[in-house]
């Protein structure tokens, strides 16, 4: 049923995991304030205001946000333009290495205004009327607004007119940068989704692609997400304002992380057995049923969606297959039920007390740094740990997905282009980031960065008028990428000896196919 519109020639798939980031290297006073900007193919202005406005609709994520204070008097004095440089540069990193609102097309659309403009509520809505068109038996009840993190990834709730009292969740996503099934595979793939049974895995009402987008149907659960639950929040609410800074919190009693842990740990034995990539478990992908848990959104990786953790695994060269990548993310998983909040960070070496030590010892040999860059036990080795290996499953469900010999092929030569993308990211950011360091270590650039340290501080000169002042400005260049697709232009070249690119490459490593902005001297 092709109820949505067809892909243009050319389209760039973007990776919306990967951050933006932006160096201010100058300001100017022009009767007021202002950042100057350089957007893909323009320049263009952006003043104190724009970062109030931003800040102003960010605050609902109730996290406390560095944004340097508004000043009506002085602000024209030549001190007070580079502390507030300092601090929008301070507020700028903040926003951008925050891994919630990092993602969120706010952020986005403030750095990146050609890629992230589009108003995919209203997009989702067209297309979604369509199919409702050709399959008049649907009926929307109410969109639910911001519930998921994904910028291209809407959801609706229905309820099907023959049976009106029942509501399902409809889910609507653009495809992502990792699809690597053909059109016709894909279709076929999804359409076998229906027919799967596990007892831990959610059931699809239906399931349908284009060549743009998919539309999936699932009951919708009024309980909310395992992620509901533990930061114990309503799911109908937005996700930044739920998960960024959540008011209560409360981890898993140990018996309750023992079954579901092992729950977990079969699904994925179940995939990874039936060769089927997946690669998206995290708390806000499960859903707790008469105390079993049920997995969501396994459709997610034939959609070519990158993981909710790629920011994370783009570090470990290690991690570097489907596989490895589920047990990262159960390692996150494991560690939110029991303290009922994600890691600050990761590698975690230093775990806050906790009655579990069998817990704390697995998550050690998931997350630490050693695990993360030697390598982390298989599915099979964690469901052999003391803390799952004598836990009871209670089930009477047959288990069943077959998939067909050629569709079980065109899965593994899919999964392999996955993990080769993964793969060349990895080695580019380690390259470069090694480059980076090395350079950055040495004598001439330690010279450079304390003459590059007086220019800035004399970068408002005293010239006469203040709209002559001159001061930092932020300039900001095409993605950049090692691939260089056709689709997307190349930004010139920088010798890596200057201190500024080298400041950039450091804290912001790129990696391929990103949309990170380069800065220009």
């Amino acid at each position: 049923m092709a109820f949505l519109e067809k892909q243009s020639p050319g389209r760039v798939l973007l990776d919306d995991t990967v951050a933006l980031t932006a160096l201010i290297e100058a300001s100017q006073n022009l009767q007021s304030h202002t950042v100057s900007l350089l957007r893909p193919g323009k320049w263009t202005q952006t003043r104190y205001s724009d970062f109030d406005m931003l800040n102003s609709s960010l605050l609902v994520s109730g996290v406390s946000l560095p944004l340097p204070p508004k000043k009506l008097l002085g602000n024209m004095d030549r001190e007070f333009i580079a502390e507030r440089q300092r601090g929008l540069q301070v507020y700028l990193d903040f926003i951008t290495q925050h891994h919630i609102l990092a993602t969120c097309q706010l952020v986005k659309k403030f750095l990146d205004t050609n890629n992230y403009s589009a108003n995919y509520t209203e997009i989702a809505l067209q297309q979604v009327s369509m199919f409702f068109r050709s399959d008049p038996k649907w009926e929307v009840v109410e969109p639910l607004k911001d519930i998921g993190w994904r910028i291209r990834k809407k959801y609706f709730l229905i309820k099907n007119k023959e049976q009106p009292k029942e509501r399902q969740v409809l889910s609507w996503v653009d495809l992502g940068p990792d699809k690597f099934l053909s059109d016709k595979d894909l279709q076929s793939t999804m359409k076998l989704l229906p027919s799967l049974t596990n007892p831990y895995i959610y059931p699809v009402t239906f399931a349908n692609t284009s060549e743009l987008s998919a539309l999936v149907i699932r009951m919708f659960k009024e309980k909310g997400t395992l992620r509901d639950l533990i930061c114990k929040v309503k799911p109908k609410e937005a996700f930044m304002r739920k998960y960024c800074s959540p008011k209560k919190i409360q981890g898993l009693e140990l018996q309750q992380i023992r079954t579901y842990g092992r729950q977990i740990l079969e699904v994925l034995r179940f995939l990874h057995d039936k060769g089927f990539p997946y690669g998206h478990l995290h708390a806000s992908n499960i859903v707790i049923e008469d105390n079993t848990c049920k997995v969501l959104d396994i459709e997610n990786s034939l959609l070519g969606l990158p993981s909710y953790y790629r920011p994370y695994i783009t570090q470990f060269r290690k991690i570097n297959t489907t596989e490895s990548i589920d047990v990262y993310s159960f390692g996150h998983l494991l560690y939110e039920m029991t303290y009922g909040r994600p890691p600050d960070a990761v590698p975690v070496d230093q775990y806050p007390a906790v009655t579990y030590t069998s817990v704390v010892s697995v998550l050690q040999s998931i997350l630490s740094t050693d695990a993360c860059k030697t390598g982390m036990p298989t599915v099979a080795q964690l469901l052999q740990t003391p803390l799952f290996s004598d836990v009871l499953l209670f089930h009477s469900e047959k288990l069943q997905f077959k998939i067909p010999t050629k569709l079980r092929d065109a899965l593994k030569t899919a999964k392999e282009c996955m993990e080769k993308r993964l793969q060349e990211e990895q080695k580019t950011q380690h390259r470069r980031l090694t480059r980076a360091q090395s350079h950055h270590g040495s004598e001439e650039e330690k010279r450079r960065r304390k003459i590059l340290a007086r220019k800035v501080e004399n970068t408002v000169t005293d010239s006469g008028t203040p709209s002559q002042t001159r001061a930092p400005r932020l300039r900001l260049g095409h993605p950049v990428t090692d691939s260089g697709t056709p689709s997307q232009t190349r930004a010139p070249r920088h010798r890596l000896g200057h201190p500024i690119i080298m400041y950039f490459l450091l804290h912001f490593p790129l990696t391929p196919k990103s949309t990170c902005y380069i800065l220009y001297t």
